[in-house]
């Protein structure tokens, strides 16, 4: 199974128009001069930016993206019409690269904002263009330039404020269903996350947006299961909620797990680990009341983490409430 935060494709940009071949031939003027128009110019290909696009799994299959010719010129000096451009809309956070050459074309992150990624060819010119005081009569004609065509490499990195962190199945998905619009799937077997799902959480007239994204496993700073493809999307979040799972159903050791995930992030990158964070301990509805204090003050004696702490159900909504109170409250603390 692969996470698909990256795509390569091809881009092609129409090709000028020819320039025409043209001389007046109207009645009592059997001799008239050139006449032929210019071609028109050729279509551009631009990206867009665009909220509400989270994945690139589209280019997976659709991986061609080719702009329109110019038309040719006619007689009478009627230029050829120009081409329309291309637009591709791309989610924020896109890299746009050059793959033969490697260079970083741009990056797309506000909303609407534009990129040209190839160039269209230039019309060619009608004969009329070459007519002078010692050749009445050009022949010559020039035909439209190709346009530009390139191997483009896409990569994504998910912008957001938080970034959920979490064994696979820890709950990441049914948590983000709970407290945002965002509609994951959610099932209970690993790695159900296999695209990141942005969801956007409301408190009162504010927002934030978090993103779900796959599991983290043992050694995956080392490309192990889905490895660096997500690591990297974690980067850009302004703070981290850690969701651990207080009732693991392969019954493995929940500080166990919480401590596996640390130390990847520590190896893959210092800076990510010591970005701020909440702690999130999932599951509580499976406990009785009086027993899940002892529980979580059981399980912060072994990790070494002095900060919030909230016990939640993401199935039931307990606890969810003050979490996204706490959400709030960090990444204004981060901004």
């Amino acid at each position: 199974m692969k996470f698909v935060d990256s795509a390569s494709i091809r881009v092609e940009a129409g090709k000028g128009g020819a320039g025409c071949l043209g001389f007046r031939r109207e009645k009592y003027i059997p001799d008239g001069g050139p006449d032929g128009g210019d071609g028109g110019d050729g279509g551009h290909v631009y990206f867009r930016g665009q909220e509400g696009l989270n994945t690139l799994s589209e280019f997976r299959f659709n991986r061609l993206f080719r702009a329109k010719n110019g038309q040719p010129g006619s007689g009478q000096n009627k230029r050829g019409k120009s081409a329309e451009h291309l637009t591709v809309e791309m989610p924020l956070g896109t890299k746009i690269y050059d793959l033969e050459t490697d260079e970083l074309i741009g990056e797309l992150t506000e909303h609407e904002q534009v990129l040209l990624v190839a160039k269209g060819g230039f019309h060619g010119l009608g004969n009329t263009r070459f007519k002078s005081s010692i050749n009445r009569a050009p022949r010559k004609t020039t035909p439209g330039t190709p346009g530009e065509v390139r191997e483009i490499g896409l990569e994504l990195s998910i912008m957001a404020d938080i970034g959920l962190l979490g064994m696979p199945n820890a709950g990441k998905s049914s948590l983000i269903r709970q407290i945002s619009s965002a509609r994951p799937k959610v099932a209970d077997y690993p790695f159900t996350t296999l695209h990141p799902s942005l969801g956007v959480v409301s408190l009162y007239d504010e927002h934030i947006v978090m993103a779900d994204i796959p599991g983290l496993i043992e050694d995956a700073s080392e490309g192990v299961g889905l490895g660096f493809e997500f690591l990297k999307h974690l980067s850009r979040a302004k703070a981290l909620l850690h969701v651990v799972d207080i009732l693991p159903a392969d019954n493995s050791d929940p500080v166990e797990n919480y401590l596996t995930i640390e130390k990847e992030l520590a190896k893959y990158d210092q800076d990510l680990a010591n970005k701020p964070r909440l702690v999130a301990i999932n599951k509580m509805d499976l406990l009785h009341e009086e027993d899940r204090a002892g529980v979580t003050e059981e399980f912060l004696k072994d990790v070494d983490y002095n900060g919030a702490v909230f016990n939640i159900s993401a199935l039931n909504g307990l606890g969810c409430k003050d979490l996204v109170s706490g959400l709030f409250k960090l990444v204004k603390e981060n901004e």
